[in-house]
């Protein structure tokens, strides 16, 4: 039996992409999934196909920059199906620019979602983990926050916060409460976040690099065995990346 049945999960970021796809493969595990993102249209779309199919989701719109949506978000989950068994930290922006061209909106942006949000996810779950010495958090970061890629600085520098925070999370909070603190960091996905780039020079940069990218449910996978392991065992650390990707 999969460790992941009937488990409270919440899903950031579930709209598209690798987001998406781990709620899909969550929900073929037995977890009851709580897809949060900010396209209803989307979210709703991807709840269907999940529930059509035998699963079990709902979803919530929710701003993972604002800690008050998170927080609503977090007690949606609990009135749904019960206390969060586990959060998949998933929400995030990844926008190219050179330093030269000082994209501070796209900065601010990353900054945002990838610091703030993430803190804002954990800040909501983690005091009923502690109290219920139990609960998983896996954070997504990023081959960026190993290696930083040209055009990716600041989007590289929110990806070793990721790394920094999810370390820090094991060591203090994880042994001994019986919390078990994951990392998965993809290398190129195909998930549209290229047409996204609004910087132009980055724009291009972000479109010849995503022509080698693999689908979002190979990092799905990656998510699920992460997770679907007993309380005695955590897995730190995977890295997923198309094997022609020289990081």
């Amino acid at each position: 039996m999969s460790n992941l049945k009937e488990k409270v999960t919440i899903v950031t970021g579930a709209s598209s992409g690798i987001g998406a796809a781990t709620a899909r493969r969550l929900a073929e595990k037995g977890a009851r999934v709580v897809l949060a993102g900010r396209n209803e249209g989307r979210l709703a779309k991807i709840v269907e196909e999940i529930t059509t199919s035998g699963g079990i989701a709902s979803h919530h719109v929710a701003d993972a920059t604002d800690f008050e949506s998170t927080k609503t978000l977090v007690a949606f989950a609990r009135r749904t199906y019960g206390p969060v068994d586990i959060l998949v930290n998933n929400a995030g922006l990844m926008l190219f620019s050179y330093w030269k061209d000082v994209a501070i909106d796209d900065w601010n942006k990353m900054i945002d979602t990838n610091l703030r949000g993430y803190l804002h996810a954990i800040a909501a779950v983690l005091p009923s983990m502690l109290e219920r010495r139990s609960g998983r958090i896996l954070n997504m970061s990023s081959i960026a926050g190993v290696h930083v890629g040209e055009a990716a600085g600041v989007y590289g520098a929110t990806k070793f916060f990721i790394r920094g925070i999810t370390e820090s999370l094991r060591k203090e909070v994880g042994v001994g409460n019986g919390i078990q603190i994951s990392m998965v960091s993809p290398g190129v996905i195909d998930t549209g976040w290229a047409e996204k780039v609004q910087d132009e020079t980055g724009r291009k940069i972000a479109g010849e690099l995503n022509k080698q990218g693999i689908p979002p449910l190979s990092v799905a996978d990656a998510v699920i065995y992460a997770l679907d392991q007993p309380p005695e065992i955590t897995i730190n650390d995977i890295v997923v990346h198309p094997t022609r990707q020289d990081w």
